[in-house]
C-alpha cells in the first residue's frame, strides 16, 4: 500500500490527475467526463449537430452564465470575480507540455519494442490488434470510434484492476501455449528448413 502511495506521489500533478479520473478514484470527474463525451456524442451522431455549432453553443453557455454571474455578485455589492484566479500557471503549462511530449516518445519506444525487441508472438498480437483497429475503423467513423476509446478507457482499467489476478494467470497460460507452439514450429519447420540449406550448401561445394 504504502509503495502505491509513494509511486503516486511521485506522479506529476496531471499524471495523476489522469489516473485517478480513469480508476474512478475521482468519482465525480469521473461521470463528468463520461457525461461530457456521451453527450457531445448524442448531440453530433444521433441529431447530426455540427463540431463549430456544438462548441459555439457550449462557450454560448459559459459566457452568458458568467455575464450572469458577475452581474449579480455587483447587485449584491460584492467584488467581482477574480479573473487572475482562472489564468493557467506556467507550472501546469510545463507539465502538460512535458506529459505530451512523453506519450510521444512512449509511443515511438513501443514501436521499436514491439518491432525489435519483443518476441514474435507479441509483434504477431500487435499486428492483428493494429488490424482489427483499421477495420473496425473502417465501419465507423473518428467521432464513434474516439467515443468507444473514452468509455473503454473508463471501464476497463477498473475491470483489470478488480479482477487482475485472474486476467494474469490466464495470461500466463496462454503465452504459456504460444511458447510451447513457437518452439515446435522452430522445431519441425525453420531448423528443417535450415538444415536443407546446409546440405544443399554442401552438395554445391561438393561439385563444384
Amino acid at each position: 500500500m504504502s509503495s502505491s502511495s509513494t509511486s503516486q506521489s511521485s506522479l506529476p500533478v496531471s499524471d495523476a490527475l489522469i489516473r485517478d479520473i480513469i480508476l474512478w478514484r475521482k468519482k465525480k470527474q469521473s461521470v463528468l467526463v463520461l457525461l461530457i463525451a456521451t453527450a457531445t456524442w448524442v448531440l453530433m451522431e444521433v441529431y447530426h449537430f455540427n463540431f463549430v455549432t456544438v462548441i459555439s453553443w457550449v462557450i454560448m453557455f459559459i459566457v452568458v452564465l458568467l455575464f450572469l454571474w458577475a452581474n449579480i455578485l455587483k447587485l449584491l455589492g460584492k467584488d467581482p470575480p477574480d479573473m487572475p484566479g482562472l489564468e493557467m500557471s506556467e507550472q501546469l503549462a510545463f507539465e502538460t507540455a512535458n506529459m505530451i511530449r512523453a506519450w510521444i516518445e512512449e509511443g515511438i519506444r513501443w514501436m521499436f519494442r514491439v518491432s525489435a525487441e519483443r518476441e514474435w508472438y507479441v509483434f504477431a498480437g500487435t499486428v492483428a490488434g493494429l488490424g482489427l483497429l483499421s477495420y473496425v475503423g473502417a465501419l465507423t467513423d473518428l467521432l464513434t470510434l474516439i467515443y468507444t476509446g473514452i468509455v473503454m478507457g473508463m471501464t476497463v482499467p477498473v475491470l483489470y484492476m478488480k479482477y487482475e489476478d485472474n486476467i494474469k494467470r490466464h495470461g500466463e497460460r496462454v503465452k504459456g501455449q504460444a511458447r510451447r507452439f513457437y518452439d515446435t514450429v522452430d522445431e519441425k519447420v525453420v531448423k528443417n528448413m535450415k538444415n536443407k540449406v546446409v546440405v544443399e550448401r554442401k552438395e554445391e561445394k561438393k561439385v563444384e
